[in-house]
């Protein structure tokens, strides 16, 4: 008799393999549908095509993935206070999040450091931090938009607007995934629209009492003089 194959067990994403069969704390799915998202967007990019790119060049987006994912997690405690500390210690346990990169964030001067590689001296030929921690304004001209070559990252200088700058463009707050930030984004664009209407609107009555005045100093000037001033 044949045995029949067993049972397929469900693939697991990267971060869901270092929790298997682990509890995780209360709040855990405050933050899980995001941590899917953000790796299922790391998983495209190890799938994309890497045609006409340099190997440095592939790693590239999943770095940025890993810093997003990060970002979440960190923003998650610290700033938005959405998360327990027992869930955030539990991630950093387990690897979920990077310690070390968060614990890099809290110290001035490395608020937005994109990876732990571009302060890792010895992992550069001239035994110096990566470019990208140099502000754009004490660059050369023809190094201020390069990015690092092993990171992608062109600057995380706690200085420069937008940090960190990606390769592929500044960092946007709607990429960390924040469903009351993308609430508000939105309320930003219909106000920055009710207002271009209000300035339309205001405009076009300056412009309508501007050439009221106007039509009235033409009919002045044509209106012919009376009795009383010919005498």
């Amino acid at each position: 008799l044949s045995s029949s194959p067993p049972p397929r067990l469900p693939e697991m994403s990267g971060w869901r393999l270092k929790i298997h069969r682990k509890r995780p704390p209360k709040g855990f799915d405050l933050v899980e549908d995001a941590l899917d998202a953000f790796d299922e967007k790391m998983k495209e990019a190890v799938e994309a095509s890497h045609e006409g790119l340099r190997k440095n060049e592939t790693t590239w987006p999943i770095i940025k993935y890993h810093w997003l994912r990060n970002r979440y997690i960190y923003e998650s405690y610290y700033k938005k206070k959405r998360i327990s500390r027992e869930l955030f210690d539990w991630l950093v346990r387990n690897k979920v999040a990077d310690g070390p990169l968060i614990a890099k964030w809290k110290k001035k001067g490395y608020e937005f450091l994109c990876s732990l590689l571009a302060i890792d001296k010895s992992a550069s030929n001239f035994g110096t931090t990566s470019i990208c921690r140099v502000p754009l304004s004490k660059r050369a001209q023809e190094q201020q938009v390069l990015p690092a070559v092993s990171i992608g990252c062109v600057s995380c200088a706690s200085c420069d607007k937008g940090a960190p700058i990606w390769w592929d463009g500044p960092f946007k707050r709607s990429d960390l995934l924040f469903s009351d930030e993308e609430e508000s984004d939105e309320d930003e664009d219909e106000d920055e629209e009710k207002k271009g209407g209000d300035d339309e609107t205001e405009d076009s009555k300056q412009q309508g009492t501007k050439r009221d005045g106007e039509d009235k100093d033409a009919d002045n000037e044509e209106k012919p003089p009376s009795k009383k001033q010919k005498s």
